[in-house]
């Protein structure tokens, strides 16, 4: 008999914790191999964790609503190994009954002394704050953390600059005070002083956030603090692409079993260029430049309540036009079913959002960290356009589309961003009439 963690799952390369929603077992409950115990969330999707092996569930260590790190050990599991063969089913029982009377342990909280010789976690969000505070890494580890395993929280950095006297030591402020003396539940946040009720004025509807809205509110602010938000924007004429589609949308529904949508055709210009531009399909590192050879592409999506996620298309690039369009439709269906997989919305390189869909014609998005780079799609218009021959000038009626590139300008310029989207402001121009599906 032996006992086995069970931890967080790496749930994508941006996602560095994860809420827990609820538990299925209690301690003391047999578990089967691949069994769910528990349900989670990220700022992306909500998943079920398995188990990893069969046996009895021995110890629970975060209780629902706690916000665990990646890789944590969250519970463990009592096996029945080959080392405990007469083993019965009245004797697990009785163990799992002993093991449910055992009451909820939690983990003891991890001190900046029990930190002090190895190496703190910090999240881009408070690097940032501390480069904009002016707060320099030793003054930062100095700073006693209230999150898991002694992390320094966004509350514990903003509570240390609201207290921070110059050429004061961290230890001796007045929030680090508080904070050591204080005596929390570890995985739990830290309690706030209860502010006063804000007073509307007028008639009024006041909705609480839902926990996804709230995940994607706190990704964009973050994103916007980690880069340097530039927009360039561009025109094309894709009246090629809106009659090859018109013309091929049938056979190719009646082949495939599926509809062609104008996003396959955005994704395979978007791919086409990144492979002459790399650098808008990566991330930043500190001083460092990670360009991804795998192109992901994800692809902004509205859920029915209003939210948004971003399912991703692997290896994009690998794919032709079909594949493409089965991967388009099956990841929008499942995101709009909420039966996306926690892999289905990770490793993404590069994001395209189509804000046509709904009517606007442009759109300055967000940029998906640690990605560098979003593009957006507006709606198609007919309008009178100048057309330039060799035999003169004409007025004619085209298929007009405005795009946009958000890029990170610590690494992206003005020239690679403007180059980049002029190239596939032209993918989409040259769209060949001609081609076979």
């Amino acid at each position: 008999m032996s006992v086995i963690d069970l931890v967080m799952p790496k749930l994508g390369e941006s996602i560095m914790e994860a809420t827990i929603l609820k538990w299925h077992k209690k301690p003391g409950d047999a578990v089967a191999l691949d069994e769910s115990l528990l349900d989670i969330a990220t700022d992306k999707v909500d998943s079920e964790v398995p188990s990893t092996t069969a046996g009895v569930l021995e110890e629970v260590l975060f209780k629902e609503n706690d916000v665990v790190p990646i890789g944590a050990v969250i519970a463990r599991i009592r096996t029945l190994g080959a080392d405990s063969p007469s083993a019965t089913p009245k004797q697990v029982y009785e163990d799992a009954k002993v093991v449910e009377e055992v009451p909820y342990q939690p983990a003891k909280p991890v001190t900046s002394a029990n930190t002090a010789n190895t190496i703190r976690f910090y999240s881009p969000l408070v690097l940032n704050i501390a480069q904009s505070e002016g707060i320099s890494m030793s003054e930062l580890e100095n700073i006693p953390g209230t999150g898991q395993d002694g992390r320094v929280s966004k509350k514990d950095i903003l509570a240390y600059v609201a207290n921070r006297k110059p050429g004061q030591p961290a230890q001796e402020t007045k929030s680090s005070v508080q904070v050591l003396q204080r005596n929390e539940e570890p995985g739990r946040p830290e309690q706030e002083s209860q502010p006063l009720p804000t007073v509307y004025q007028g008639n009024v509807e006041i909705i609480e956030m839902d926990r996804m809205r709230k995940m994607i509110a706190k990704h964009m602010v973050d994103s916007k603090r980690t880069s340097a938000h530039v927009t360039s924007f561009a025109e094309c004429d894709v009246t090629n692409m809106v009659l090859w589609r018109e013309k091929v949308k049938k056979e190719f529904e009646k082949r495939e079993n599926e509809k062609i949508t104008y996003t396959p055709l955005f994704i395979e210009a978007i791919v086409k260029c990144i492979k002459r531009y790399p650098w808008l399909s990566s991330s930043v590192d500190g001083d460092k430049i990670i360009i991804k050879k795998d192109i992901n592409i994800g692809m902004a999506t509205a859920l029915p309540n209003g939210n948004l996620i971003v399912p991703v298309i692997k290896n994009a690039d690998q794919l032709n036009l079909t594949g493409l369009t089965k991967q388009v439709n099956g990841l929008a269906n499942a995101a709009r079913t909420g039966k996306l997989k926690p892999d289905d919305t990770a490793g993404g390189t590069f994001t395209l959002t189509n804000v046509g869909t709904f009517g606007s014609i442009m759109g300055t998005p967000i940029i998906n960290q640690p990605q560098v780079a979003i593009m957006a799609v507006g709606a198609i218009k007919k309008r009178p356009m100048v057309i330039e021959t060799p035999q003169g000038d004409s007025i004619a009626i085209r298929h007009m589309m405005y795009i946009s590139l958000s890029y990170d300008h610590r690494i992206i310029d003005g020239a690679l961003g403007s180059t980049f989207l002029n190239a596939v402001s032209k993918e989409l121009e040259n769209f060949d009439t001609g081609r076979s599906i």
